[in-house]
């Protein structure tokens, strides 16, 4: 079935009323938006000006609250880079996702949605969505729908090359942007290996590489990101995953 702009700004209106939108309309809007993402780079190119967002968690009030026009404005006037774990822990994980979906559907180039650590079947079954998707719809359908199309997100983005934008960090496996565009990530996160380190890795303020304490991924120093950064003509790495009081 077509696709038409109508449906989007419906589900936008219900979602915004403080509904979920229906399980068929859910099925339609992942599908359309797993076409897009299908054709997006594993380093998805931005162009500034950007706005960059950190950790949702299912806080769907407060991404309401960014997009006012006295905080950071709405798409299309304001382009997003969010950096994933958009689910999990908050209570409103369902309507922050498909708003988000949305608006990837009705302004693609100004939103750029990049995959998190959570973004994940074994993390979600633990810390909330799976639950939540199960008590909004009364089966796990919605819950497979989301998780399948995760599969599918990018994992990086890079803003006029010169800003590398991801969730975790850097990876022992990765010298280049070029090995982050090689890799596979239309797959579960793996425990392992680079695509889980981009998900899962931390900076550290010891230098060099360490064994990460939250038993995935890898602590990387100041001396790792300058070289990072150095060998691939980057200014800055714009990263989440960590709580930052005040900001």
């Amino acid at each position: 079935m077509a696709f038409v702009p109508d449906d989007v700004d419906g589900y936008i209106e219900t979602l915004r009323s403080g509904e979920c939108i229906s399980e068929r309309s859910l099925k339609r809007l992942c599908t359309a938006v797993s076409e897009l993402l299908v054709e997006e780079s594993n380093v998805q190119p931005v162009r500034s000006p950007v706005t960059i967002v950190g950790d949702l968690h299912g806080q769907f009030y407060d991404l309401l609250n960014l997009f006012s026009p006295a905080v950071g404005g709405s798409p299309p006037q304001t382009s997003y880079v969010f950096l994933g774990d958009f689910v999990d822990r908050g209570h409103n994980s369902v309507e922050t996702l498909s708003l988000l979906l949305c608006l990837k559907i009705k302004y693609p180039g100004h939103v750029t949605l990049l995959r998190g650590n959570h973004e994940s079947r074994q993390i979600t079954q633990v810390y909330g969505f799976y639950d939540e998707c199960v008590r909004k719809y009364g089966s796990a359908n919605v819950w497979k729908m989301f998780t399948d199309l995760f599969d599918y997100f990018p994992l990086t983005a890079l803003v006029e090359n010169r800003i590398f934008c991801l969730h975790g960090g850097l990876s022992p496996s990765i010298d280049t942007l070029d090995h982050v565009r090689q890799l596979d990530r239309v797959q579960e996160v793996p425990h392992e290996g680079p695509m889980c380190d981009l998900l899962w890795s931390d900076p550290d303020e010891r230098s060099g590489w360490g064994i990460s304490p939250r038993g995935a991924g890898f602590t990387f120093g100041q001396d790792i990101s300058e070289q990072f950064n150095h060998k691939n003509g980057l200014n800055l790495v714009s990263r989440a995953h960590q709580l930052v009081m005040d900001g």
